[in-house]
């Protein structure tokens, strides 16, 4: 690969003819992985699993050509399941629940368009690290609550309605209970995603997980007769239709009145899809921005309004929800993608399908889309993310627990809500004010080209836009010395935001150092613990 000071992969249609080969095949590589996990999410979101596919479909036809990050992957993900299959469920559940959940759809898609346009995409930042990582594990402990009933064999009619803990209280009974056939292709599927997982070979590495339990789950379905086995034969392969079937009424399937009839409940899931959705999304472009070997910055508004202009469209014709989706955008860095034309091949290759390989399709078990996700979910609730948040501090696990009991008693508003809230209150136990909480005092001093930004008071997850805001204010180029001698406290969330500010700067020629940490102690031995002024 050339040096990434020296070379930068053009974009627009330059960057199509310079790349074609690396960003096609990457395109295809990911499509392999997409086609799978996107009807898995679109059947877990009880959405019809046709437009699983549709929405990962305008992720890359479309959205390719508004989004400002290079190699992300626009599409449904994993991380939604849990709000796109309870407002269907809120709206009446079955065809009507869907109809009228793709008007929240198309209605948050709007609304991302706007806070695009207003330049909100640095809110993303007003959230506390330990409220969103526990509102993942949260979503990855809802994901498996279900599916793991799915992966035994278990008739989705018998889970309908049921609330995650009655889910997980279930489960004893479900593995006395398994179909003994479609557990053996689910369990399989499983062991297969769970060992690729842990080989560290990296052409082996490259092979799709997914790829390869189709490949084993396709054959072991019909060994096993599982499509003429009449006790399960209406539940036990995959069915999308046909594009004609989809659009049977035609290309609008959005239904409106939810937002008349259903008042309430429409303005939570927009709240919801726009917020959650939105978070998700930037969070993604963030973690790819530092994969990119070219080191490219997205642009984070751009990002949000290509997002929502693919909310709105796929919401009209009747698609999940969709996002920068962090699994595919990570294996599309990996497979060597130079830039937003390898999102473009994944949605064409996708289409393609639709068209000419229905029949291959509908030969997929739904054990093994299960088995996907109740591996995606585990990895969002992996036992090391607690191990890593108890590192950071016991304040940190604290916030992090109680925003996953919380989710999973009630909802995600009330779960993230409650994170942010308790993350305040540890904050002013640890020493910061009330007025501190939203306001913190910058004095930025320059003596030549190097700048020092004195920082006065507390320096918080809830006051870190101001912060930010005088930062990005000094040139690129610059010595910057970040002085929190006089800081009450320096929480975690913060902490983490300046060292990527830090590295970030690097990459433009900048120096920027943080002094004063000598003046306070940690509450946890790991560097980004939370920091708390010494008593003199």
């Amino acid at each position: 690969m050339p040096s990434t000071k020296k070379f930068i992969p053009a974009d627009g249609l330059a960057g199509l003819k310079q790349n074609f080969s690396k960003d096609a095949l990457s395109g295809f590589l990911v499509f392999l992985l997409a086609m799978p996990l996107s009807l898995g999410i679109a059947k877990a979101s009880g959405f019809p699993m046709f437009f699983g596919l549709v929405t990962a479909i305008i992720g890359g036809v479309v959205v390719s050509f508004f989004m400002g990050s290079r190699l992300s992957i626009k599409g449904p993900a994993a991380g939604l399941i849990v709000i796109a299959s309870g407002s269907v469920a809120a709206f009446g559940d079955g065809e009507t629940g869907w109809h009228l959940a793709l008007g929240v759809v198309v209605v948050a898609g709007l609304l991302q368009i706007v806070f695009g346009a207003l330049k909100l995409g640095k809110l993303a930042d007003f959230f506390p690290s330990a409220a969103i990582h526990g509102m993942l594990a949260a979503i990855g402990i809802i994901i498996m609550a279900k599916q793991l009933h799915l992966l035994l064999g278990i008739n989705p009619s018998e889970l309908k309605g049921k609330e995650p803990l009655e889910l997980l209280a279930m489960l004893p009974a479900s593995i006395m209970h398994e179909n003994a056939h479609l557990a053996e292709i689910g369990i399989a599927c499983l062991a297969i995603m769970i060992l690729l997982s842990l080989i560290k070979n990296e052409k082996i590495k490259k092979i799709p997980a997914p790829l390869v339990v189709l490949a084993v789950s396709i054959p072991l379905g019909i060994a096993l007769h599982i499509k003429t086995d009449g006790a399960i034969s209406n539940f036990a392969l995959v069915k999308i239709g046909s594009i004609s079937d989809a659009f049977k009424s035609g290309l609008v399937n959005v239904d409106f009145s939810g937002m008349f009839t259903h008042t309430g409940v429409f303005i939570q899931y927009v709240i919801l899809y726009s917020l959650i959705g939105s978070l998700e999304s930037l969070l993604t472009a963030k973690a790819v921005d530092r994969m990119d070997p070219y080191k490219r910055k997205t642009d984070y508004d751009k990002d949000l309004i290509g997002v929502g202009i693919g909310n709105t469209i796929t919401g009209i014709l009747g698609g999940l929800p969709m996002i920068s989706e962090v699994a595919r955008s990570s294996a599309n860095v990996n497979y060597g993608a130079r830039t937003r034309w390898a999102n473009f091949f994944h949605g064409l290759f996708l289409l393609l399908a639709i068209l000419v390989a229905v029949p291959f399709i509908e030969m997929i078990p739904n054990v093994a889309l299960a088995a996907m996700l109740v591996f995606v979910g585990f990895r969002l609730a992996h036992p090391k993310q607690f191990v890593h948040t108890l590192h950071i501090g016991k304040e940190q696990l604290l916030v992090f627990t109680i925003t996953i009991i919380v989710t999973i008693a009630t909802d995600l508003l009330m779960g993230v809500g409650t994170g942010i809230l308790l993350e305040l209150i540890v904050n002013v136990v640890n020493g910061a004010s009330i007025k501190g909480l939203f306001k913190t005092t910058i004095e930025v001093v320059q003596e030549g080209n190097k700048y020092t930004m004195f920082v006065k008071g507390d320096l918080v997850f809830s006051n870190l836009l101001g912060f930010k805001k005088k930062f990005f204010e000094i040139p690129a180029g610059m010595m910057i010395d970040i002085d929190i001698s006089n800081a009450n406290i320096v929480d975690h969330t913060c902490i983490v935001t300046i060292n990527g500010m830090m590295d970030a700067y690097k990459e433009d020629g900048s120096k920027v150092m943080v002094v004063g940490y000598e003046n306070h102690r940690q509450l946890s031995k790991d560097p980004t613990s939370t920091r708390i002024l010494k008593l003199s």
